[in-house]
């Protein structure tokens, strides 16, 4: 099942995602409320192409938080090392977590906005968790319950300020700096979901992989969080990338696809 959030007309709304095959086109059914609540929500009767005049999918949830993992690849790991941006390939023993504020989400199709104090930003394509009840003190045999599902996240990151900034607060956690989307997508293979990425249409091989070769688990990851932070419905786990982390550029079009999701289209301005 997909879920959405769109707006019409520049009303936002909740939708459930359903492609129809004989006209080979998406729709939006749009639902009576918030699907992350505790009220069961259910479908007003309406609905409207995805393609309609008027409709822009907008970031699937405003997370409370967002956090990430940094370094969950042994090949992102060896890379950052490769490019001078470490100071070893070894990836760490214990996790590495970071936060994102809620400012930095956006959705598709936004601008991703190059400030102006920096001059190296970078994409990361990953696969996003979005939790779906409230969670603390999970054990990783219980931690996919509280799943809602996953999305597309580009944890865009300014390489130039990380290193003389240990808490990553500004190189990570700058307005735009979390494009997410175009939709949660509940049935995803999270042990063996396929990321890849494309830069103003061409592939990037080098920046590909799979969750099947993450360090620590998507399961471990959301036990670990819980256990020093309260996880609310709507907040994200950027899971990890998988390799290649390269420079992006105004008027660059990047897209994170995952394999089972779809894929996540932005625009890089000047700032």
């Amino acid at each position: 099942m997909r879920i959405a959030r769109f707006s019409l007309n520049d009303q936002p709304q909740y939708a459930f995602v359903q492609h129809d095959d004989t006209e080979d086109k998406d729709y939006l059914i749009c639902l009576d409320g918030y699907p992350l609540g505790a009220k069961q929500v259910s479908p007003t009767g309406e609905r409207h192409a995805l393609d309609e005049e008027g409709i822009r999918l907008l970031s699937p949830v405003i997370p409370s938080k967002v956090f990430g993992l940094a370094k969950n690849y042994a090949a992102h790991a060896s890379f950052m090392a490769q490019a001078g941006q470490a100071s070893s390939p070894v990836p760490p023993e214990q996790m590495v977590i970071f936060s994102k504020p809620s400012t930095s989400v956006i959705g598709p199709d936004d601008p991703i906005v190059y400030p102006a104090f920096s001059h190296n930003m970078n994409f990361e394509p990953e696969l996003a968790v979005v939790i779906g009840r409230i969670a603390k003190n999970v054990s990783e045999a219980d931690a996919m319950s509280y799943v809602l599902g996953y999305t597309c996240v580009n944890d865009v990151t300014l390489r130039d300020l990380q290193g003389g900034d240990p808490m990553w607060t500004r190189a990570k956690g700058f307005d735009t700096s979390c494009p997410l989307g175009p939709w949660i997508e509940t049935d995803v293979d999270y042990a063996d979901a396929r990321i890849s990425f494309s830069l103003n249409g061409k592939d990037v091989p080098e920046a590909s992989g799979t969750t099947a070769n993450l360090i620590h688990s998507i399961p471990a990851q959301i036990s670990f969080i819980s256990s020093f932070s309260t996880l609310l419905p709507g907040d994200v786990i950027m899971t990890g990338t998988p390799n290649a982390s390269m420079e992006l550029k105004p008027g660059d079009e990047p897209v994170v696809h995952v394999e089972g999701i779809g894929s996540l289209r932005n625009v890089v301005v000047q700032g």
